[in-house]
């Protein structure tokens, strides 16, 4: 795929349209802050060690913000020698670091997390909602990651979309109307996919799942100076709007991972974006294979950058986490339980075979 302005423009070209559209156009698709909703997610971890030791590390979700995500401190058990939380410490995310030592024949582990969440919703029209960032966390999400560089291709790939555009909002939205139009969901990637931004640019291969096409938005912001980040999670429930590709489709959510993105506005704070999600209607919604003008499309591509839907959990921010104990330096993100079998590492995209279970129950549903 060509890397030229002419991505850029016709991103611009649907920028115009969205934004001559009446407020109320994609009624169809309009997340608004409301009730709280509360989900307990339990993990099973039931791995057949056969004598051998094992060491498994399970994100919980970690995420607590103001407006859409409260997460309460999770409850755990089984038969392990050792099994502690853990907080990475440059990230904050949290996960449960079990050790079984030599001689069981199943290592087992039980963890239980509450969690509530809501729609959220930032009106891009009324400036002045936003919050400050310290210095700390400005350099913490705009700096580069092993997978995510914020130089070369991913620098020059930002500055031909951005050019001669002024203030934040303006190149935020210009970079996540790029993705929309250039990429495309490849439904053979494995998992979300692995988020190597730079590979993706340098051989114009800009096709993949969440991990990919949403780390390729945070790249791209934080190569324009816009603090972003991913934030990787689970889906939880249907979608209330309809769109089966937007939820979970059973209590059973072991394969239903999501990450998305955020942008930092001056004058709004941290702002919810999802271009994935916007190429996984395309593919996915009846009658499949939508084009841009579909108005399913173009209801959550407007959508999509502002607000999101809360029958989603967010785990963590991370990048380049170092497990204690492990064989592996560090992994890219934290979204899928981890282990290894006598320092083997187990397949994490494969419950099955890792012999993991994550369930969710909405209370009071």
């Amino acid at each position: 795929m060509q890397l030229d302005r002419r991505h850029f423009i016709g991103a611009g070209a649907a920028l115009t349209l969205t934004a001559l559209l009446p407020r109320g156009a994609f009624a169809a698709f309009s997340p608004k802050p409301a009730d709280w909703r509360r989900f307990a997610l339990t993990t099973k971890i039931d791995i057949p060690a056969d004598g051998k030791p094992v060491q498994a590390w399970i994100p919980v979700p970690s995420v607590n913000e103001e407006g859409w995500m409260r997460a309460e401190a999770p409850a755990f058990s089984g038969n392990a020698d050792s099994a502690e939380l853990k907080t990475d410490a440059e990230s904050g995310a949290k996960y449960v670091h079990a050790v079984w030592s030599s001689g069981q024949a199943q290592a087992e582990l039980e963890i239980t997390a509450e969690v509530e969440t809501r729609d959220r919703f930032v009106d891009l029209g009324e400036p002045g909602q936003g919050a400050s960032l310290s210095d700390e966390e400005r350099a913490l999400y705009t700096a580069p990651t092993r997978l995510i560089p914020t130089d070369g291709i991913v620098k020059a790939t930002s500055d031909m979309i951005t050019e001669n555009m002024s203030g934040d909002l303006q190149k935020a939205r210009a970079i996540y109307e790029w993705v929309v139009e250039s990429t495309e969901r490849n439904p053979e990637t494995r998992g979300c996919g692995i988020g190597d931004v730079a590979s993706m640019l340098e051989m114009g291969d800009l096709t993949g799942k969440c991990a990919d096409l949403n780390a390729l938005y945070v790249g791209l912001a934080r190569a324009a100076g816009l603090p972003a980040r991913d934030v990787y999670g689970l889906r939880v429930a249907p979608s209330k709007f309809g769109y089966k590709s937007l939820g979970a489709s059973s209590e059973n959510v072991s394969k239903a991972q999501h990450c998305r993105a955020e942008v930092f506005l001056e004058d709004y704070g941290w702002v919810a974006v999802d271009p994935a999600d916007v190429r996984k209607v395309m593919l996915e919604e009846p009658p499949k294979n939508l084009d841009l003008d579909d108005p399913k499309v173009r209801a959550v591509r407007a959508g999509l950058f502002g607000s999101w839907e809360g029958n989603w959990v967010g785990y963590n921010f991370a990048h380049d986490v170092a497990l204690p104990g492990s064989e592996r330096d560090s992994v890219g993100f934290l979204m899928y339980p981890q282990a290894e079998i006598d320092g083997v590492e187990q397949d994490e995209l494969d419950p099955s075979s890792f012999a993991y279970e994550i369930t969710v129950r909405e209370e009071g549903a």
